[in-house]
């Protein structure tokens, strides 16, 4: 008698498993991956002493035949970031005393092809080589990073683009850009948005989205070739403005005509529409790149490494430079950063602004 009372109240146990199942929708992850990992059955639920929920459900459903949506794992991050002050090398095997392939600069980014042992394989630019991973962020840190010091960049992708100053195809045009041009995009873009407000000089810009690509940009490191090139060019550089006998002496900086309209021409396409303030604060970035140990130590090299500044990337840099058609305005900020002004501190980038913590200048936020 006592038996079939047992039995009564472990079918009545059952029946209330079953119509919850039945009655919600649910999804189950079970503790393991099959569930003919599981051989109890109904047995499971009568054991005594069952305490896994997981366990008696999964067991449960394999009795009565029923199945269970699983939940797909996250896909793990490829972003890896570097976490150092100036800079560190990467090598072409996962120890320290392998030759090193490149460099990660300060902020620079890559994707992560490996991980081994406390180093990671990764690519950034044209490296691909073992980081430590001590020197490196990952996951949530790494995208924190990247939002912060990453850009969202548009690319011409047709024979040339109209910058509007409204948003609409009757505005005034600011320029022409040629197919491959980058420009800096001001705001998130909206999915199925007709135009896209982008960076022109410091204004405000407008862009068809039709005719534009997008990225998200992160700086990347330099390979040792890449790094000797650039400091042979550097060089040559310097040789040249010596035997021009063209140079002019700053209490901080010592630098000839040419460089000084460079960094006048960056001004110029970076702030040409902001504030004389406002052009002071981008050429004291640049000046502050160059004597921070974290970045090449040169204007030139500042100016063109990689994904630094876009229009050095997409040669408007070059264009204005040549043109000789630089506003004074720009040509005294560059002097006067050359010189050792900074209103900024010591900061080292800077963007439109977009509510960041940091110097707000005109349109631009200083950080």
């Amino acid at each position: 008698m006592a038996r079939s009372k047992t039995g009564f109240t472990a079918l009545i146990c059952l029946a209330a498993v079953v119509f919850t199942l039945l009655q919600t929708d649910i999804t189950v992850q079970a503790r393991n991956n099959s569930l003919d990992d599981f051989t109890g059955g109904v047995a499971a639920i009568l054991e005594p002493g069952t305490n896994d929920t997981a366990e008696i459900i999964s067991a449960t459903a394999k009795e009565l035949n029923l199945t269970f949506e699983e939940q797909e794992p996250e896909e793990e991050s490829k972003l890896v970031m570097a976490n150092v002050k100036y800079f560190l090398n990467v090598r072409c095997e996962a120890k320290e005393d392998a030759d090193a392939v490149g460099q990660l600069y300060k902020d620079c980014g890559g994707t992560i092809l490996e991980r081994k042992d406390g180093w990671t394989k990764l690519q950034s630019g044209n490296i691909i080589g073992w980081a430590k991973d001590e020197y490196l962020l990952f996951d949530e840190d790494a995208k924190e990073l990247a939002n912060e010091v990453g850009k969202l960049i548009a690319t011409v992708n047709t024979e040339t683009i109209r910058v509007r100053m409204e948003p609409n195809a009757d505005a005034d045009v600011y320029a022409l850009m040629p197919k491959g041009s980058i420009l800096d995009v001001v705001d998130e873009v909206e999915e199925g948005s007709d135009w896209i407000r982008v960076d022109y000089e410091g204004n405000d810009g407008y862009v068809s989205a039709e005719y534009i690509a997008l990225d998200f940009q992160i700086d990347a490191g330099e390979t040792m070739s890449e790094i000797e090139a650039r400091q042979k060019a550097e060089e040559e550089a310097k040789r040249k403005r010596e035997e021009a006998a063209r140079n002019v002496n700053y209490s901080e900086y010592t630098a000839d005509a040419d460089t000084t309209m460079l960094l006048a021409a960056l001004v110029q396409c970076e702030a040409g529409g902001e504030s004389y303030e406002g052009q002071v604060a981008v050429a004291a970035v640049v000046m502050n790149r160059v004597r921070s140990g974290a970045y090449p130590n040169s204007i030139h090299g500042v100016i063109y490494a990689s994904g630094q500044f876009t229009p050095a990337m997409n040669g408007k840099v070059n264009q204005v430079y040549e043109s000789g058609k630089i506003s004074q305005s720009c040509i005294n900020a560059a002097n006067e950063a050359l010189g050792g002004t900074s209103n900024i501190g010591d900061k080292t980038h800077f963007r439109r602004n977009d509510g960041r913590d940091g110097i707000v200048i005109g349109n631009h936020v200083f950080y």
